[in-house]
C-alpha cells in the first residue's frame, strides 16, 4: 500500500513531501520524500486515551448537575442509567460510539470500564467485527481487572487500591487512577500508587507537579470535560514542562469521542503549540501503552489517518499541523489505515 501528500512523520510529526509504504504484513515500510502530485496529510491515527463509552446510553443526560452528581458511584446518574439498561442496549449504544470513533480516526481508546467483569464483556463484545483497540481498564474488583486489559481507578479518596496496585502489577497489566480532578487532595496518595498514567490532574500544587516529574508519571488531559463538570481547566503549559501527556475525551455523556474537537478545543484555550497537542492525540497515547502503532516511522505497525488536504475546509491551507489540530474533522477524513 502506498500513500502519498504531506507525512508527518516521525515522533515529531515533522512534516516531509513524499510517500509512506506499508507492507503486506503490515508495517511501515518505507518513508520517502520526494515530490508528489497529492494534497492529502498523512499522519499517525489518533489515540483516545480516555474514555468512559458505557455512558453512549445517556449521551447529553444530567444537564446542570454537579460533577458529583453526574459520575460519582454508586448512585451518581450515570451509574444509575448503566444498571437500568439492558446487555444488548449497552453494546448497541458502545457499538455506536466505536463507530464514530474509527470514522473520526481513532483507531485506539483506553476505557474505564464501569459494570465489573460484565462491563468488560459489554466492551467486548460491541468491539467484535471492528477495526478499533478498545482496552478495558475494568473497575470494580479484581476478576474485572483480569478479564480485561488494566485497572482503572475512580480516585485515591474513594478507596486505598493497594491491592488492586499489586494485582495488576503481578498480572503484567497498566494501572491508572483519576487525580485531582475536583481538588489536590487525592494526588500524593494516587502517586504513591506508582501508576503507569494518571487522568485529568487539573488542580496540581507545586509539590505534586514536582512529584509527577520526579516519579515520570504521564498524565492524560481531557479539557472539554473538565469545564463541562465545572472543575476548572488544567495547568497544561506546567505539566507539558515535567511529563508526557496525552488526551482523551471522558465521559461520552459528555462530550462526543471525538479527537478533532479535543484538540481544536484545547489549542483555542491554551498556549500550547499545535505540534504539541497533535503529538498528545496520537503517539504520545500509543506510548502509554507501548503499541506497536504511534509515530510513523519505518517498522512500526502502519495505523494511519489519510486526510484530504484539497477539501473545502483543508485547501489552500499553510501548516498542516496547525490545520489538522485547529480545523480539520470528521469531513476531512479520507482514509483511516487499520494495519494489525
Amino acid at each position: 500500500m502506498e500513500l502519498t501528500g504531506t507525512i508527518l512523520q516521525g515522533p515529531d510529526l515533522e512534516p516531509l513531501e513524499g510517500r509512506v509504504v506499508v507492507g503486506e504484513d503490515g508495517r511501515i515500510e518505507a518513508i520517502e520524500e520526494t515530490v508528489v502530485d497529492s494534497e492529502d496529510i498523512i499522519l499517525p491515527a489518533f489515540v483516545n486515551a480516555h474514555t468512559h463509552v458505557g455512558d453512549s446510553i445517556a449521551k447529553e443526560a444530567g444537564g446542570g448537575l454537579s460533577l458529583e452528581e453526574l459520575v460519582a458511584p454508586p448512585d451518581g446518574l450515570k451509574h444509575r442509567l448503566l444498571r437500568a439498561a439492558s446487555h444488548e442496549e449497552l453494546v448497541d449504544a458502545v457499538r455506536t460510539s466505536l463507530e464514530y470513533m474509527e470514522r473520526g480516526g481513532t483507531v485506539a481508546c483506553f476505557d474505564f470500564r464501569e459494570g465489573g467483569v460484565g462491563g468488560v464483556e459489554v466492551l467486548r463484545a460491541a468491539a467484535e467485527g471492528q477495526a478499533i483497540d478498545a482496552y478495558a481498564f475494568a473497575r470494580e474488583s479484581l476478576e474485572a481487572m483480569e478479564a480485561g486489559d488494566g485497572f482503572g481507578a475512580s480516585g485515591a479518596n474513594d478507596d486505598t487500591f493497594d491491592r488492586e496496585r499489586e494485582a495488576t502489577r503481578a498480572a503484567s497489566k497498566p494501572f491508572a487512577i483519576h487525580a485531582g480532578e475536583g481538588d489536590p487532595s487525592d494526588l500524593d496518595p494516587a502517586l504513591d500508587l506508582e501508576p503507569e498514567f494518571l487522568i485529568h490532574v487539573v488542580h496540581p500544587e507545586p509539590d505534586h507537579l514536582e512529584r509527577i516529574e520526579e516519579q515520570a508519571v504521564p498524565v492524560v488531559l481531557c479539557p472539554r470535560s473538565n469545564l463541562v463538570t465545572g472543575v476548572g481547566f488544567p495547568p497544561v503549559e506546567d505539566l507539558l514542562e515535567r511529563t508526557t501527556l496525552a488526551l482523551g475525551t471522558d465521559n461520552v455523556m459528555l462530550n462526543s469521542p471525538s479527537m478533532f474537537r479535543e484538540m481544536e478545543f484545547l489549542a483555542k484555550l491554551s498556549d500550547v503549540p499545535a505540534r504539541e497537542i497533535l503529538k498528545m492525540a496520537t503517539v504520545n497515547g500509543a506510548d502509554l501503552l507501548g503499541l506497536e502503532y504511534g509515530a510513523l516511522e519505518v517498522g512500526r505497525v502502519g495505523r494511519v489517518l489519510v486526510l484530504d488536504g484539497d477539501s473545502p475546509n483543508l485547501s489552500g491551507v499553510r501548516d498542516p499541523v496547525r490545520a489538522v489540530v485547529r480545523r480539520a474533522g470528521v469531513d476531512d477524513v479520507e482514509r483511516v489505515v487499520f494495519a494489525e
